[in-house]
C-alpha cells in the first residue's frame, strides 16, 4: 500500500513539473521571434545618422532594423519595437538594447542620432 501511494504520489509531482513547464516555455514566447514582421504604428521609422554619418539606423515600419557602421552595410540587423519615445532594440545574435527620442533626436548607446531627410 505505501510502495503505491508513493507511485502515485511521484506520478502526480511528474505530471506537475510538465504542466508547470508547458506553461513557462509559453510564457517565453509571448514577444515574437527576430524573423517575425510587425507593421508599427509610429513615426519614428526612416533613416537615423549620427553627425559624422558613421553609425546610421534604418528603422524599417515593420519593426525591423538595419545598423551600418562605416563603411560596413548591415553590421547590426534585428527587430526594434517602439513604446511612446522609447526604442528597444533585438539584434538577430542576442544582443539587446535601447534608447529615446527626444526632441527629433535618437539618443541611443551613448550616441547620439539625427533623422535623415
Amino acid at each position: 500500500m505505501a510502495i503505491a501511494i508513493q507511485s502515485l504520489a511521484l506520478a502526480l509531482a511528474a505530471c506537475a513539473i510538465v504542466i508547470v513547464s508547458s506553461e513557462v516555455c509559453a510564457t517565453m514566447n509571448i514577444k515574437p521571434n527576430a524573423s517575425t514582421a510587425i507593421q508599427q504604428s509610429h513615426s519614428y521609422a526612416g533613416l537615423w545618422v549620427t553627425a559624422d554619418g558613421y553609425v546610421r539606423h534604418n528603422l524599417l515600419p515593420i519593426g525591423r532594423y538595419d545598423e551600418a557602421r562605416g563603411r560596413r552595410e548591415s553590421a547590426y540587423q534585428g527587430r526594434y519595437e517602439v513604446s511612446g519615445d522609447h526604442i528597444d532594440y533585438w539584434d538577430d545574435t542576442g544582443f539587446t538594447a535601447d534608447g529615446e527620442f527626444i526632441d527629433g533626436v535618437l539618443y541611443h548607446g551613448g550616441m547620439i542620432l539625427y533623422r535623415q531627410k
